[in-house]
Order: structure tokens, then C-alpha cells, then sequence
């Protein structure tokens, strides 16, 4: 399932484009990070330590997931630890050999149609690329998904005050864990071209999160003055969020006492309490309906890297949006973009009343994400990756 972070869902779009094209996948999750104590999967093999598999069911066993599982279901859950962000976590030893232990020594015969016995391996970020140093595994053709540049995350969230984990991670560390794949997939143009440098001897394409445009079903009207902000729970999700609820939203509120904003996503399970004018959505099975009554998007980020998801799923449904110069990195310049940028509050509050006052057509929106996030075009370069011998 694409699941509800940004990540995840770039992942699923790329195996059902995969699937589509023919592929066999198989997905290895070195832990059981699943929404429910029973899943499902459409028809693909998941493997992984602590997880059953029967049919398409899966479970898993082991007991942080299930804590996680009944904190999840908590009403309005506290952030445990608000000043500590997890970027990611390295894959241990004993993943490794459980995943190694799963796959064949050799990827030689071509005789073996089994999925486990892959024409490459993908590489869920710099965490999982350890399972590369494996003896058996050494030599098969692997392609690293970068997601991310995470020691400049890492030193952005530093740099914010806050603390994120693992503690330690320069320069040097993601070059040393990048240059063990034989390619690597930046998901943003200004992240591979600083991957290239990093990694010379490497292989590097961009794919972006690919985005179809979905318009509004006629007769769907937008509301008059209703902001949206879609996110998890994560720490630049909601260091954000707490800014923009501190330093704009009392006086955008006293401008226009008629402004609501819609928290979308287990952002919204993090905060509390709430201004008045914030509700409180929480994880909504289809995005469609709130972003096609909503007036506005705001992205508010303060840190991070990589390619902002949630602002293509604002644009694919026709929504402009206010965002910050950090949410606004790595997206495709266009004169004609979606995005406004706003820097300070000041901005922001003159920014949302100003495209209240005079909301742009959808159509800018739709065009933007059809001329640069077309699926066809985006998978191109991967295509023509995996079938290189």
C-alpha cells in the first residue's frame, strides 16, 4: 500500500510500475512496519524477519510493532520525544543475514524464473545499503533509491535545534554507504547532480514522484476560505506546523476570522491542542474530497531535503500553494508553477490573503504536474537502468 508518508508512496509507485511493466517483485522489509497487526498485500511476496506471511495476509510478530500498533490507536496521541528525529535506521546484522539467507548466492541462471532470484536489487535509502556488503550478495546489479541527501537533513535539523538520529552522519558516512550500489536514483535534479559529484564512479539518474492530474469532478466547488496542510507526524511536519500555528495563524486569523485550516494526515494526531479555525482530519482513505474543497495548500517547512511529495498531490489536484523556500526544494522551475513562495510570516500572510482575494485557476496546477511529473516520462530513465546488462 502507498501508505501515508512521502516516502512510502514514491516506493509504491514504483513498484506498480514495475508490476506494470512486467516485473517480478518481491518486497523484503528488514522490520514489520505495518498499520495494522493483520495486512494486506495485492498479490506481492513480502518477506522479512518478525513477519508471517499466509496468503495475503501478513503479521507481524514482532512486539515494538505491536506497542506501535496500540500507540497509533491512541486518540490524540503526545509526541514522545518532540525534538527528535529519526532519518533512518541502519539495517543491522541480523537483518542482513535473514535477508541473505532468502536470496540465492548467485543471480547466474537465467533458467530460474523465481522473483527471489532478482535481475537487480533496489535499495530502500543509504540505511538498508549495508545488506550490499554481504558476501553472497556482492557483484548483482543494485540500484540505491537515495530518497534524500540525509547528512544535509541531518544538518538542517541540527542546525533547527533539534536532534535528529542516528546522532552522527556526515558527509563522508552517506558517500561510503551511496558508492555501495552500482547506481543510484535521486528523486530531484539538484540532489543527483550533488550525488554525482559525491560518487563519480557511480551511475546516477533522476525519477521523480511521478503524479497524474486529477481535476475536479464538475460542479465541485472549492470553499471560500479554507487552507489545507497534508503530512505525518514527522519532526519537520510538525516543527512547521508549530511555527506556522505560533507566528501566522493568530494574526492571518484576526485578518480573516473566517479562515479554517484542515490538518491532514497523523500530523494532525501530534498537536493538540488546537487554535480555533484548525480541524483535525486526521488519516482520510481519499485525498480527492479535501483537497478539491480546499481554497489553498500550505507548506510551511523550516528544514529538510529532498522532494516535498505532498506539494504534487496540492498540484495534481489543481490547489496553489503557499510554501516556504525549504518546502519548495527540488521541484521543476516553471515560470507558471503552482507555488508561491513566502519566506517570513509577514509573507505568508499577504501571500494566502491575496490568492483568497483572487484564487487562480486549477488549470495552472493540472498543467504543471502533467508537463513535469507525467508518469511516461518519468520512468524513462529507470526503464532504460534496469535493462542495461
Amino acid at each position: 500500500m502507498p501508505g501515508r508518508a512521502g516516502h512510502l508512496a514514491y516506493n509504491h509507485a514504483l513498484i506498480s510500475h514495475w508490476r506494470a511493466e512486467g516485473h517480478h517483485v518481491t518486497i523484503f522489509l528488514t522490520r514489520p512496519r505495518i498499520n495494522q497487526l493483520i495486512a494486506h498485500h495485492p498479490g506481492i511476496p513480502v518477506l522479512g524477519p518478525h513477519l508471517w506471511s499466509i496468503g495475503r495476509h501478513l503479521i507481524a510478530t514482532e512486539p515494538r510493532t505491536l506497542a506501535n500498533l496500540i500507540r497509533r490507536a491512541l486518540p490524540h496521541r503526545p509526541s514522545a520525544a518532540p525534538n527528535r528525529a529519526i532519518l533512518g535506521a541502519p539495517i543491522t546484522t541480523k537483518q542482513t543475514n535473514w535477508i541473505a539467507r532468502h536470496l540465492p548466492a548467485s543471480n547466474s541462471d537465467a533458467s530460474n524464473p523465481d522473483a527471489s532470484n532478482p535481475d537487480a536489487l533496489i535499495i530502500d535509502t543509504i540505511f538498508r545499503a549495508p545488506l550490499l556488503d554481504h558476501p553472497t550478495l556482492q557483484g548483482r546489479k543494485s540500484i540505491l533509491i537515495a530518497h534524500d541527501l540525509f547528512h544535509r537533513r541531518h544538518a538542517a535539523l541540527t542546525l533547527a535545534g533539534l536532534s535528529p538520529r542516528p546522532e552522527h552522519l556526515t558527509r563522508a558516512d552517506e558517500i561510503a554507504l551511496l558508492n555501495k550500489a552500482s547506481s543510484i536514483v535521486a528523486i530531484q535534479p539538484d540532489e543527483a547532480a550533488l550525488i554525482a559529484e559525491m560518487c563519480p564512479e557511480r551511475q546516477v539518474i533522476t525519477v521523480p514522484m511521478p503524479a497524474a492530474a486529477t481535476p475536479r469532478i464538475p460542479g465541485t466547488q472549492r470553499a471560500l476560505a479554507s487552507l489545507v496542510f497534508l503530512g505525518s507526524a514527522s519532526l519537520p511536519n510538525l516543527d512547521g506546523l508549530r511555527w506556522f500555528l505560533e507566528t501566522i495563524w493568530p494574526r492571518l486569523h484576526a485578518r480573516r476570522p473566517d479562515i479554517t485550516l484542515d490538518l491532514v494526515g497523523d500530523c494532525a494526531l501530534a498537536l493538540n491542542p488546537l487554535p480555533p479555525g484548525i480541524h483535525r482530519l486526521g488519516r482520510v482513505p481519499n485525498l480527492a474530497p479535501t483537497l478539491h474543497r480546499a481554497s489553498l495548500a500550505i507548506a510551511p517547512l523550516r528544514a529538510g531535503s529532498g522532494l516535498k511529495i505532498k506539494l504534487l498531490d496540492y498540484a495534481r489536484h489543481g490547489l496553489t500553494t503557499i510554501a516556504s523556500p525549504a518546502a519548495l526544494e527540488g521541484l521543476a522551475p516553471d515560470p507558471a508553477s503552482p507555488f508561491i513562495p513566502a519566506a517570513t510570516p509577514q509573507d505568508f500572510i499577504r501571500a494566502i490573503l491575496t490568492n483568497l482575494a483572487t484564487p487562480r485557476s486549477d488549470l495552472r496546477a493540472l498543467a504543471y504536474i502533467t508537463n513535469h511529473y507525467g508518469p511516461a516520462h518519468i520512468f524513462a530513465p529507470l526503464d532504460a537502468l534496469l535493462t542495461e546488462p
